[in-house]
């Protein structure tokens, strides 16, 4: 999976946007908060990733900060909610506001945003107070001091169904990856990647 895109950019208009890497071209749909932060045609470009992958597609969208990221990825979990509106309420909305208006139950503050009406600003609030009650002042979620050895039980099943799926993606069957996950000693700190690998190892024993 693409996380992050490093190269020229070569074309913006919202809301795409194109990143030449060593030659290839990848077509990125991004939030109007982040098309602020572009630089000129031409000019070095980093931009965080978001990629979903269809039947029929592959999709990137690029995010500017990591707050903007994983609150879309927050968002396109909502039932209704798709990456084209979830890209649409981050153009209209900075995330710590939206996370304002979402902890102080304004249904009107979201309706003015553009596809929202007030069934859908409903489920908003509904849905999202939960996943953004950990949000941080500076606008990261507290899972994202996990390298502070902050875990949380939330981060743990995280963490769990990373490494499984990933399990999955390398050919097991999800029951098989699942039980290769589960007989592992799992430590506080311990990341999907070092499950993997633990998984992985105990296969060739």
């Amino acid at each position: 999976m693409i996380g992050r895109l490093s190269g020229t950019l070569i074309q913006k208009q919202p809301p795409v946007l194109m990143i030449d890497v060593h030659g290839v071209g990848y077509e990125v749909q991004a939030p109007m908060s982040t098309f602020y932060q572009l630089p000129e045609l031409e000019q070095p470009v980093v931009l965080l990733i978001h990629m979903v992958v269809r039947e029929d597609a592959q999709l990137l969208y690029g995010f500017y900060s990591e707050s903007e990221r994983l609150l879309f990825k927050s968002l396109i979990k909502v039932n209704g909610v798709g990456p084209k509106l979830a890209l649409a309420i981050l153009s209209g909305i900075s995330a710590n506001k939206f996370v304002q208006v979402v902890k102080n139950n304004d249904e009107s503050g979201l309706v003015r945003l553009p596809g929202i009406g007030k069934k859908t600003a409903q489920r908003l609030i509904v849905e999202m107070k939960d996943r953004l009650s950990d949000w941080q002042g500076d606008g990261t979620f507290g899972q994202d001091k996990a390298s502070t050895g902050s875990d949380n039980l939330s981060t743990e099943q995280d963490i769990i169904k990373e490494a499984t799926s990933a399990l999955i993606a390398l050919g097991y069957k999800p029951v098989e990856a699942s039980k290769m996950i589960s007989k592992l000693d799992k430590k506080q700190d311990q990341s999907s990647e070092s499950l993997i690998k633990q998984a992985l190892k105990n296969t060739v024993r």
